[in-house]
């Protein structure tokens, strides 16, 4: 069953990038105080993730904190190396913590995940994104095709809030 407004977010440990390495960190640490924006992309350097819906996030991060949010995340099945690489790529400069989701838990355990096979991607997580406070979904979005963004936008995200 799909993660639903209302629901507690799974505690799962992930990884985060950082200067000296993979650092573990637990979801509920992460994204369970105040209010979150926590978007999952299938993967790092995939075409929409890359050009639309993380530039979006980082793009208009200062508006999603000017309307309360104090964390912005990205969750992606992808090691933290990775997701680093893509962070340094796209301009992240800390404006959304990566959270690399490398074996698909989090995704599984919040019942996001895909089978991405006939793409070659593996197991990933859908594209999402979701309002959350002090670890209670307010909102998500979930789009049904993975190659879209409008459902999980930043555009549809600021209007949730």
């Amino acid at each position: 069953m799909a993660l639903a407004a209302g629901d507690r977010i799974p505690d799962i440990a992930l990884n985060t990038p950082t200067p000296d390495g993979p650092k573990p960190v637990q979801t509920a640490e992460v994204l369970g105080s105040g209010t979150v924006v926590l978007f999952g992309v299938p993967g790092a350097f995939t075409p929409a993730c890359s050009d639309t819906h993380l530039p979006g996030f980082v793009l208009r991060a200062e508006e999603l904190k000017a309307k309360g949010v104090d964390t912005v995340a990205c969750t992606s099945v992808n090691d933290a190396f990775v997701l680093n690489a893509w962070a340094d790529a796209r301009n992240v400069d800390g404006t959304v913590t990566m959270l690399a989701d490398g074996s698909a838990d989090f995704a599984k355990a919040a019942g996001l995940d895909m089978d991405g096979s006939k793409f070659g991607l593996g197991i990933r997580s859908k594209r999402y994104a979701a309002v959350i406070k002090d670890g209670v979904v307010q909102w998500i979005g979930v789009e049904d095709v993975p190659s879209t963004v409008e459902a999980s936008s930043v555009e549809t995200v600021l209007q949730q809030l």
